[in-house]
């Protein structure tokens, strides 16, 4: 049966969200209907809501919740009603990179997370006969309930409080899963993690976990750089007074990084970090930046050292594996993102979406 939610809707490009009441149509047989806890705000909400990807608006959006489910579709399997879930990034299932475990590179990845649209071509919400976008990254999370892609599901712990970690499907899931998933750096080895907001400060305690025994965080904020520090970061550059190239090469006594994690998606950065790698070095994205950026490496000189340049998606994860692992790293507090977060309401949605843009907060959560 449909019912009536709250939910914060972007109706134009780079416009500030409107909170509004809405239809929620009836769950379909292989949905899960999740009463939201809390959702994260990501900078892949922002980016959306101005445009860069090609989400129709209007839409709800909001891709990092939790919360508990109230039903399940005839087809759904993995939870029941009274689950607690963390939601992550929907994928087909069927083609073939999903089918090989590789489900963070699904070939339908645009349709199945920006489309806004259901497979059929139907949304999850209406107002007054007006079609709302729907099943962002599977779920839509600013609302009070969604009708979600059950690949989007992860259940999880039911003890675990999720305010606390409602946004382990997206940020953190990237950071970290670029880590230990992709990287894989050996204990002992040396990582810089270029940005530390909420994906590079994941990244930095995930280097920790590792075992990573030179841990580089660099960002333009000193409060960020200091948090950074409390939870892990060996050693700290501040971009905005330091150069960042010769403070690399005075850390690594002129070796250069083994591994260096860009989340900023900045050509001139991406640059510049080629240029501190060690010999046989990786170098990794997990930032957006729009279709069509590109950054222009130096190939004649550096042939010899070997280098790589990787792209990483959703930390290449499978999030029904990888999300309880990084909650069992939090509850043995080696993993501590609640030290991120502030919590907004949803009537607060957008001054959360600013103090984000701000570096004021690291990771804004909406707790419903």
């Amino acid at each position: 049966m449909s019912m009536t939610v709250k939910a914060a809707v972007a109706r134009e490009q780079g416009a500030a969200l409107t909170i509004e009441d809405l239809e929620l149509d009836e769950m379909r047989e292989d949905e899960v209907r999740v009463r939201l806890v809390a959702t994260g705000v990501c900078h892949t909400d922002a980016i959306v809501r101005d445009g860069v990807y090609p989400t129709p608006l209007p839409a709800v959006l909001g891709h990092e919740g939790a919360g508990v489910v109230e039903a399940v579709g005839r087809l759904v399997t993995t939870v029941q009603p009274g689950d607690h879930v963390i939601m992550s990034a929907a994928y087909c299932r069927h083609c073939r990179e999903c089918r090989a475990g590789r489900m963070a590179y699904c070939e339908n990845l645009f349709a199945q997370d920006f489309g806004g649209r259901r497979e059929d071509g139907t949304t999850a919400f209406s107002k007054d006969g007006e079609v709302i976008s729907s099943h962002f990254f599977g779920q839509s999370a600013f609302a009070t309930q969604a009708n979600v892609s059950e690949s989007s599901i992860v259940k999880v712990d039911p003890t675990v409080p999720l305010e606390q970690v409602a946004f382990l499907g997206c940020g953190m899931q990237t950071g970290a899963g670029a880590v230990l998933n992709e990287l894989r750096p050996p204990a002992g080895s040396s990582i810089a993690v270029s940005g530390a907001g909420a994906v590079g400060l994941a990244a930095v305690m995930a280097a920790a976990v590792a075992g990573c025994t030179t841990i580089v965080a660099v960002d333009l904020h000193a409060s960020r750089l200091e948090l950074a520090t409390n939870l892990g970061a060996t050693h700290v550059v501040d971009g905005s007074t330091q150069d960042v190239t010769a403070a690399l090469a005075e850390i690594t006594d002129g070796r250069g990084l083994d591994y260096i994690l860009d989340t900023t998606a900045v050509p001139a950065v991406l640059v510049r970090a080629a240029e501190s790698l060690a010999i046989r070095g990786t170098l990794a994205l997990v930032g957006a930046a729009a279709p069509g950026t590109e950054a222009a490496f130096e190939i004649g000189g550096s042939l010899v050292k070997g280098w790589t340049f990787k792209t990483i998606v959703q930390g290449s994860s499978i999030p029904q594996d990888f999300i309880p692992r990084l909650v069992s790293l939090w509850q043995q507090g080696r993993f501590p993102v609640e030290r991120l977060v502030r919590t907004y309401a949803l009537e607060d949605v957008n001054t959360a979406f600013e103090d984000s843009a701000s570096g004021a907060v690291v990771k804004p959560v909406v707790v419903f």
